[in-house]
């Protein structure tokens, strides 16, 4: 008797096993993307907070100018790299297309910190973020960035 129950408990188990991975995989790119948002939500509150304190003392300016993350050119040539990764791997899994989106929105807004573009992505989702997506791509191309591997090979054909 004692065997049948472990038995039918071993099935059990057995069968609602692929259900239960199929559950931990998707809950965890949600936790993931949860816990993402608040650390920069927290970075953001802190870089503000630095903000108010400098207005009280007195000392609205930063100090001298740091040049903060990757030459230009290094942001540039990620972008493209991303940008191809975004149609060719990135398509593969639901996973890695959200990875490689999110390593290229970074990327575009390093860009537009080191440029001087004004941009929005942190605060849309959805159909708007992909709306303030290509507009900033047209901003930074407009500053002359070239984001695409198309037009770096039309310009080596045409010399």
């Amino acid at each position: 008797m004692v065997r049948a129950l472990v038995v039918a408990l071993a099935l059990v188990a057995l069968a609602l096993l692929p259900c239960a991975v199929a559950l931990l995989i998707t809950h965890v790119d949600e936790v993931a993307e949860r816990m993402w948002r608040a650390v920069r939500r927290g970075y953001r509150r802190t870089r503000a907070r630095v903000a108010d304190y400098r207005v009280l003392r007195g000392t609205t300016e930063d100090p001298a100018p740091v040049m903060a993350g990757p030459p230009i050119e290094q942001l540039a040539t990620d972008l493209r790299r991303l940008g191809r990764q975004r149609v060719g791997i990135a398509m593969r899994s639901p996973l890695w297309f959200a990875a490689v989106q999110r390593a290229y929105d970074d990327r575009l807004q390093q860009a537009c910190r080191a440029l001087g573009v004004e941009e929005h992505l942190d605060a849309l989702e959805g159909v708007d973020r992909e709306i303030e997506r290509v507009r900033v791509e047209g901003e930074l191309q407009a500053t002359g960035l070239v984001l695409s591997s198309v037009d770096s090979d039309r310009r080596q054909d045409h010399r």
